[in-house]
């Protein structure tokens, strides 16, 4: 095998006049030079050069590809073009998210002899955050962070869909951060919060006199996150009326305050979120197709937290560190193995629950799975039935003709007075007597 041509030195020096982290590699994965900017953000005491991209970045005795990964390397091969790849990788700082964008450089012959690799850390996500951020490894997890690392950098309208407590708005949060706009404002909507009645106002703003109560001017949301991100969540419960004007603020970019005529021009970024199936509100007439497409420029699902149980330990050491900040609360064996086989249909969020509950309940530093609540202890389960002796039901008609016996043995006047205590005829009350064997 012929031995690995030498860079050429002008290749090796541009590397240094980039801002950005960058490594040069050859085609046996080697790590041929790497820049200043890489040496700050990745390096460690231990030199880089000659050692192999999977092992120093992975950890890996093998490729990316074949330690069930996607290796950009690998790929760029095959296509002969740049790749991009989201990969998870260890830092100084612990694992991290990069974003990979990997492009081939031919020598002479047109032949791919290296590799010039840059490297993006992406903020708010991590293997394992200790405060923010978006949490997990899991390969669903991981497909869903490639989609955000590649529309973050646009203005591209994002629709997130998933279950609620999946974590839409964190994620959403994720976009604006790696965006950029990530320096203007993220301003947050609960579509499902607002009333018909105020959801414009709220969105657009209105001017004083606009309506009862309108007693001064007020900007909109709108304007609150100019320059940044509007982030619309539950979308599906935006009313009717409103989604025609919504719509013209996305075809036009231009909208009015309520009770205004002047024309004002929009500059967000919006990204959408719901747990409701749009399309099927569509065929029912629920909501607006054309708006749907609006919205729908780039959709990304959220994946369901049974659907990434391997995360379920990264997540506990999160949140943990989030409900009882001030302990170092663990799970035992047991205790790790019932919320790895509970279902969690409430997602993330009911994780932050039980775990914020079993805190609670939990005297010393390990929870333990008595300190779950019962559906958790139950697997999901509905609890099984409590079987006890259902009693007969009462003789209404006995309880009744013992009233009325009371009621004659202690009445003292004329058998037209007792008739109307008891609120019937005479001729009942003497039948009734007969039949008691009291006349």
């Amino acid at each position: 095998m012929a031995s690995t041509p030498l860079p050429l030195p002008e290749l090796v020096s541009f590397l240094e006049t980039l801002e950005e982290p960058h490594i040069l590699c050859d085609r046996e994965y080697r790590v041929i030079a790497a820049n200043s900017a890489y040496r700050r953000s990745f390096g460690t005491n231990r030199s880089v050069i000659g050692r192999t991209c999977y092992e120093v970045s992975h950890h890996y005795s093998v490729p990316c590809d074949q330690a069930g990964e996607s290796c950009p390397l690998a790929r760029s091969l095959r296509s002969g073009q740049r790749e991009r790849v989201l990969h998870l990788h260890h830092t100084p700082r612990g694992e991290e998210y990069v974003n990979i964008e990997l492009s081939p450089v031919r020598d002479a012959e047109e032949h791919i002899a290296w590799f010039i690799e840059k490297m993006e850390p992406m903020k708010l996500a991590r293997g394992l955050d200790e405060h923010h951020g978006i949490v997990g490894r899991a390969p669903s997890f991981q497909h869903m962070l490639g989609l955000v690392a590649r529309v973050a950098p646009s203005d591209a309208s994002v629709l997130l869909q998933g279950e609620s407590g999946t974590g839409k708005e964190v994620v959403a949060h994720a976009i604006h951060a790696a965006s950029l706009r990530a320096e203007a404002p993220f301003v947050a909507v609960d579509c499902s919060g607002l009333p018909e009645t105020l959801f414009e106002s709220e969105l657009f703003g209105h001017e004083r006199g606009a309506f009862t109560g309108a007693t001064s001017r007020k900007p909109g949301l709108i304007e609150a996150a100019s320059g940044g991100t509007l982030f619309l969540d539950e979308v599906g419960d935006i009313p009717l009326g409103m989604q025609v004007k919504l719509l013209r603020l996305l075809e036009t970019g231009t909208y009015r305050r309520v009770g205004s005529t002047e024309l004002r021009k929009s500059d967000i970024r919006l990204v959408s979120a719901t747990h409701r199936p749009l399309k099927e509100m569509i065929a029912e007439g629920g909501f607006r197709q054309d708006l749907y497409y609006r919205l729908n420029t780039f959709p990304i699902t959220v994946p369901a937290l049974r659907d990434r149980p391997s995360d379920i330990p990264l997540l506990v050491e999160t949140l943990l560190a989030r409900v009882a900040p001030r302990r170092k609360l663990t799970l035992s064996t047991a205790a790790m193995k019932l919320l790895r086989d509970y279902p969690f249909p409430g997602n993330v969020r009911e994780l932050r629950n039980v775990l914020e509950r079993a805190s609670l309940m939990c005297d010393g530093e390990m929870l333990l799975p008595e300190h779950f609540p019962d559906e958790v202890l139950a697997g999901g389960e509905p609890p099984p039935a409590t079987h006890t002796t259902t009693p007969p039901a009462p003789d209404l008609r006995a309880i009744e003709q013992q009233a009325f016996l009371q009621a004659v043995r202690g009445h003292r006047g004329s058998r037209r007075e007792l008739a109307r205590k008891l609120g019937i005829s005479e001729r009942t009350l003497y039948r009734r007597l007969r039949e008691a064997a009291l006349d």
